[in-house]
């Protein structure tokens, strides 16, 4: 990527984008420049489907988008050519009583590929599919690898070769990894296609949400997966080997589909080793000249795996005054800073940190959350105002190098779960680390804690990861649950408290 990302954004195509459409849309067609939708031709698709046109766009920039129709059934089982669907660019085809959701088109900016943003077009397409409860997405897929082995092979069996990743085709490999699968060959379907030959490939995704009595479906997202990464401190040569571990693990989170990735504090503390001949106060200084590089890569990260991600802790120097700050880099680009409020003994004594003075919770695509560094969670005030400003999730990276430190931690954290009514989840370092002072040692056991009512585990523990081995931790967590619980539980501790006797809240600065 050539430059920093500020944000993302997916949402309908407004008339106003088309000018940025077209740019886009040349840059990723070179070979048929002439090809561009014209505008009398989006103002029809925006006239009679609005919600089926989408664009993405990069700091204000459309740079790419997924155009569709709704039609019969009927029509995908007989061939057909693009002229046809498109009722010659008349879009007569369109039927907003039909069944299937037809692409007629996809494309991202080529300066702009590699950051998985065609997925994102395709998941908003599935979304919309069963929004609309439709019965599947169908659409005809260039193959424009295929004229290279045309004489040899047959484009069934250059499809078979695709399906087995004997080959990579650039857009039928992307589909199939998308959960599309193939129903047929289409001959002479895209005229002037010399890179297909022609031929494309009808591609289908099956909507197994959909009802052939139509019903309201909830659009709100409920189940949010937590990707929780139980970090081995190791020996980093550089900076580049950190980034190389850490994708590492949010690409296997996110291939699980997670919605979160959480990093412990102070994760990045091997980067110190080449300081260990200074002071432990110089040398964490100058682990803080790594940090603007490491939130901005993890922004980039975010933003190619779809995750919103947690980054654990690492230290600030600000204004002379050194923090302990962490990132929450959502996938949209966007980034916001939390700070540790209450700092150890110990952090004051070997490295003079300071403690912030700001308490807040976060908005994300999943609901308001809330972020704490380690000792904080041991201040019950701060959860308590976290919650009432509406937080459903409690994300607590922490570093502690004893079994009982982790025990404060662990039961700490388990409390503010049960008295906030709300989801905790707590991510650790683990392992040695001898060639860096005052982080020698570490005991971590990862896990998720839930309130304590009927509708979850007895012991208030959703999942553990195996104490002191570095894994991966992936946990579902039901928003509904919590709020059943906030109008019908046992007990209603948020509902129940007695304000006229007692109360907290911020003190404004």
């Amino acid at each position: 990527m050539q430059k920093e990302i500020n944000k993302v954004e997916l949402r309908n195509l407004a008339f106003e984008d088309y000018k940025q459409l077209k740019n886009s849309m040349i840059k990723s067609y070179p070979e048929m420049a002439d090809s561009y939708w014209k505008p009398d031709e989006i103002e029809k698709l925006l006239a009679i489907f609005p919600e089926g046109q989408l664009v993405i766009l990069v700091d204000d920039v459309v740079v790419g988008s997924a155009l569709s129709l709704i039609v019969d059934e009927k029509r995908i089982d007989k061939k057909h050519t693009y002229l046809e669907i498109l009722g010659n660019y008349t879009f007569s085809t369109h039927n907003p009583e039909g069944d299937v959701l037809y692409g007629i088109d996809v494309f991202i900016h080529p300066d702009y590929r590699g950051l998985r943003l065609g997925r994102r077009l395709y998941d908003a397409r599935k979304e919309l599919c069963e929004q609309l409860n439709l019965k599947s997405i169908v659409f005809a897929g260039r193959i424009p690898n295929y004229g290279q082995y045309a004489k040899k092979w047959s484009p069934k069996k250059y499809i078979e070769k695709v399906k087995h990743k004997e080959l990579h085709d650039p857009v039928l490999s992307f589909q199939l990894s998308n959960d599309f699968h193939v129903l047929r060959v289409i001959k002479n379907y895209l005229e002037g296609d010399e890179d297909s030959k022609e031929f494309a490939v009808l591609l289908e995704w099956n909507n197994i949400y959909y009802d052939e009595s139509p019903k309201l479906i909830n659009l709100d997202k409920s189940v949010i997966r937590l990707g929780l990464i139980q970090w081995q401190m190791r020996s980093l040569s550089n900076i580049e080997a950190l980034f190389e571990q850490s994708e590492f693990f949010i690409d296997v989170v996110s291939g699980y589909n997670s919605d979160f990735a959480l990093f412990p504090e102070l994760f990045i503390a091997p980067l110190m080793a080449d300081y260990n001949h200074l002071t432990e106060a110089e040398a964490i200084r100058e682990l803080a000249r790594y940090t603007d590089s490491i939130r901005k890569k993890f922004q980039e990260f975010a933003i190619s795996y779809n995750i919103n991600i947690i980054t654990g802790s690492m230290p600030l120097l600000e204004n002379g005054n050194l923090y302990n700050v962490g990132f929450l880099c959502k996938r949209d680009g966007t980034s916001e800073m939390y700070t540790k409020i209450h700092v150890t003994p110990n952090e004051v004594h070997h490295w003079g940190m300071k403690g912030g003075s700001e308490i807040k919770t976060f908005d994300t695509d999943c609901g308001k959350i809330g972020i704490m560094i380690c000792y904080d969670v041991e201040f019950p005030e701060l959860s308590r105002i976290m919650a009432n400003e509406g937080m459903n999730i409690l994300f607590v990276p922490f570093l502690t190098d004893t079994q009982n430190a982790y025990t404060r931690v662990k039961h700490c954290s388990q409390a503010r779960a049960i008295e906030n009514e709300c989801y905790v989840a707590i991510a650790g370092c683990v392992g040695n680390l001898p060639k860096v002072n005052n982080m020698d040692i570490q005991y971590a056991q990862a896990a998720v804690f839930t309130p304590s009512d009927f509708a979850f585990p007895s012991n208030g523990i959703k999942a553990e990861a195996t104490p002191n081995t570095e894994m991966t931790l992936i946990v579902d967590v039901n928003l509904d649950l919590l709020k059943e619980l906030h109008e019908h539980g046992s007990v209603r501790i948020l509902k129940d408290r007695r304000t006229d006797l007692y109360d907290i809240k911020k003190i404004e600065k």
